[in-house]
């Protein structure tokens, strides 16, 4: 049987292709799980002059992508001690991570690309298996380029496994990543509205939920397996109401996957379940059992599979047509892969019922990973940047049509054109601090200038260096409030901060020349502007009253006494330090 590639897994060799003849940097394609990752590897494979490696971390995907490329009617190698096959004399070789790993000395021929599939599971722990395969290919080929492919780029310990998106001319990780860039993606919407995958429905029809809220995953998602079992113990009736529903609701399904989340748990699911059509699987189970069980799924011979993180990737059984979720997940890569088990096309389906029994909140067509929320009332808002024009996503607040009113975005997330073959991040800082010795903006973080290398004050420091000086006054600021004056015969601007004790101070601007309406920019609007896509700048003192609600006000204001006068020396926002209550100033 041969294959032909659909239009978008042209694209997706085309982007490599393309990547790859100007640079050795890595890269990452994303596709929705059901996309046919393995017949882009294939075509991969077919085009190269030199040799190639595949890597996986299981034996199914070995087997299935080494399926998809002997389908062009070439042969290749097999390198997997779970499908007892140890080669490696072609040109293209398909393996498991495990397997290579502990046998380098078998790899010691040049490579010219490595391809990973579910490159998500690389990190950049230096002895990982994947990092010491990666180090090992390099030593012998310098020029190795390493190609990675996932349905979800990102990892919930990390965040996003590449610097850089190229397609969206995104800037997102400033620290190390496994890849360098994501050079092609596929949105999931996109593989459903074209037919490519089954349409999911999500019903929002359960009658009973596990009360996993009081539950902290550790850094990576997980939960602790004993806090899991405390909550199933207490929820005893629950189970049996949900599987009773599961039940109901699939009268007219033909495949439903249930994923519990412990061992305990899934032992319990199966009771409830018609014991000559259920079967469970389990992570310690022979593999000969487990692989019987997972054929007579596959060939319909059993309708209900209850599993504990065991068939989330590598495993293909296109007649599912209702998941349970009955596992909380913080991870909303996994939540996707559980998800994606059901939509694969069938002749006999037309959609994917979706039951989440555990709270799982994640956004199946739009995951935000880059930072968690800042607060239960954040919501995921399009800021543009004044100066490249990038739409970012970041998290913030709206009003009651939609407005956006504030965001916590801190820098443009847009790629700089002016190096097309190495971008670098847009300058534009919606939030920053200023370098005293060169004016440059900084991170609000940071700690050194990135331009002139002088140490950043921490405003802790500031604050308590301020406060043993007589001439000098410190407000914790509650507001700020715009008034017109008239100072020298001119009409000026008058904005005053205040305290919750009702003390106060107040500077002025004047707008009659140009010079001095530049000069309400620097010293008050780039640093006090909410920064949305609104690049608006007033031109009178009533113009911004007018637009009063552009600007926030500062955590702290410093002022100075001069002769008979306090005059504002600093400003203090985004404070997170130790002086944030009253009674600490």
């Amino acid at each position: 049987m041969s294959y032909s590639l659909r239009p978008y897994q042209q694209d997706a060799v085309n982007a490599t292709l393309a990547h790859f003849r100007k640079t050795n940097d890595s890269a990452v394609i994303v596709l929705p799980t059901g996309a046919g990752k393995s017949l882009v590897i294939a075509e991969l494979a077919r085009l190269a002059r030199h040799r190639i490696l595949v890597l996986t971390h299981v034996k199914e995907l070995v087997e299935q992508n080494h399926q998809k490329y002997e389908s062009y009617g070439l042969n290749a190698s097999v390198f997997s001690a779970g499908l007892k096959r140890k080669e490696n004399q072609h040109q293209v070789v398909f393996g498991s991570v495990q397997s290579i790993c502990q046998n380098l000395k078998s790899f010691e021929n040049e490579f010219s690309l490595l391809i990973i599939d579910e490159c998500h599971r690389v990190s950049l722990e230096p002895d990982s298996q994947y990092q010491s395969i990666i180090s090992h290919l390099k030593n012998i080929n310098p020029s190795l380029k390493v190609l990675g492919l996932t349905a979800t780029p990102y990892r919930l310990d990390r965040g996003w496994i590449y610097q850089r998106h190229l397609p969206e001319q995104r800037f997102c990780s400033q620290e190390p990543t496994p890849f360098t860039a994501c050079i092609f993606e596929l949105p999931l919407r996109h593989m459903i509205d074209h037919k490519y995958l089954t349409r999911p429905r999500i019903v929002d029809a359960p009658i009973a939920f596990y009360d996993f809220d009081a539950l902290r995953p550790t850094a990576a998602g997980h939960y602790q397996e004993s806090d899991l079992n405390k909550v199933i113990i207490k929820s005893q009736r629950a189970t049996a109401t949900i599987i009773d529903q599961v039940v109901s609701l699939s009268k007219d399904r033909i495949g439903v996957m249930i994923f519990a989340a412990t061992v305990l748990h899934a032992k319990e699911i199966i009771r409830y379940l018609p014991a000559e059509n259920s079967a469970v699987i389990l992570g310690d189970m022979k593999i000969t059992a487990r692989d019987s069980v997972i054929n007579a799924f596959k060939q319909q011979q059993i309708k209900f599979l209850v599993n504990v993180s065991v068939l989330t990737t590598g495993f293909d059984a296109p007649h599912v047509d209702l998941i349970a979720m009955l596992r909380p997940t913080e991870s909303v890569g996994l939540y996707q892969q559980i998800v994606g088990r059901g939509l694969r096309l069938h002749p006999q389906k037309t959609d994917c019922l979706v039951l989440d029994y555990a709270g799982n909140t994640h956004d199946l067509f739009r995951p935000q990973i880059d930072t968690p929320k800042p607060n239960s009332d954040s919501v995921a808002v399009e800021i543009q940047c004044p100066l490249c024009q990038h739409l970012n996503q970041f998290w913030g607040l709206t009003d009651s049509d939609n407005n956006v009113i504030e965001h916590y975005g801190r820098r443009c997330q847009g790629l700089s054109p002016e190096k097309a073959e190495q971008p670098t991040q847009c300058d534009f800082r919606f939030r920053f601090k200023e370098c005293e010795q060169c004016g440059s903006e900084n991170d609000i973080a940071a700690r050194q200038c990135h331009h002139c290398n002088a140490l950043l004050i921490d405003p802790d420091t500031k604050l308590r260096e301020a406060l043993k000086l007589n001439d000098v006054k410190v407000i914790r600021c509650s507001g700020m409030s715009f008034s017109i004056t008239t100072k020298n015969s001119s009409e000026t601007l008058k904005i005053s901060y205040h305290d919750e004790d009702g003390a106060e101070l107040t500077e002025y601007f004047a707008f009659r020349t140009k010079e001095q309406r530049k000069a309400f920019h620097y010293f008050f609007v780039r640093h006090h502007r909410y920064r949305t896509e609104d690049n608006y700048l007033p031109n009178s003192a009533q113009d911004a009253i007018d637009h009063q609600l552009k600007y926030r006000a500062p955590d702290f204001v410093i002022a100075r006494k001069e002769k008979h006068f306090w005059t504002i020396r600093e400003k203090i926002f985004d404070y997170q330090g130790n002086f944030r209550k009253a009674n600490q100033l």
